[in-house]
């Protein structure tokens, strides 16, 4: 088994079949990149395993003990996820900061001094922190998500088209970040061909949910 299996799962929306009998055996620092078409399961797949949407049938495990619904917050301690929606919060980015740093799953994590190192990393000048999060650019708001991701002091990553606002040079910065740590394990839903040059394994949805 692996640090995060995903058994036979399977869930349908508006009578609709989004994922059928799916598998998965993810072992720990693994490196995973899913692709295929929209529409095919792939953010469905992230929502199952944080929780946010419960499957018909299947079931994850994390660690040898199946999630379930007294078990989720081990889980969400342990996993970092980052959607596609980056539209996650009004006011200062400071302030997003403090709230999300404040929930019982991340409130003995927050290191200040990493919090620099990362706005650097990420080409970001610390000035950002002041400024109001709805009214960033997407490539910006899609780093902020990123950098409380990084901050978050867990080891397994769910990543949603987190690069695609950014150029070429900044996506190759961020697959540096998530990639070149042996210790992390590593899913990463993307179209970029800096994930594909870089990770251990690529799995194609429109081959593996057919």
């Amino acid at each position: 088994m692996g640090i995060l299996d995903i058994k036979n799962i399977s869930i349908r929306y508006d009578g609709q079949s989004v994922l059928s009998d799916f598998s998965l055996s993810v072992a720990k620092g693994e490196k995973i990149l899913i692709k295929g078409r929209s529409g095919i399961g792939k953010s469905t797949l992230f929502r199952l395993i944080m929780g946010f949407s419960i499957p018909d049938s299947g079931t994850i495990i994390l660690d040898n003990v199946p999630v379930n619904s007294d078990t989720i917050w081990n889980l969400r301690k342990r996993v970092a996820y980052v959607s596609q929606d980056t539209d996650i919060a009004e006011g200062k980015v400071t302030d997003l900061i403090d709230e999300i740093f404040s929930f019982k799953a991340n409130n003995e994590v927050l290191d200040r001094d990493q919090l620099y190192s990362i706005i650097y990393g990420l080409s970001l000048n610390p000035d950002i922190l002041n400024k109001d999060y709805s009214k960033l650019s997407g490539g910006e708001k899609q780093r902020i998500a990123l950098m409380l991701a990084l901050l978050s002091g867990k080891d397994i990553f769910l990543l949603d088209e987190v690069t695609a606002e950014l150029d070429s040079g900044l996506k190759q910065k961020v697959v540096d970040m998530f990639l070149k740590k042996p210790e992390w394990t590593v899913l990463s839903i993307s179209h970029d061909r800096e994930w594909e040059q870089s990770a251990t394994r690529v799995i194609d949805f429109s081959q593996e949910t057919n």
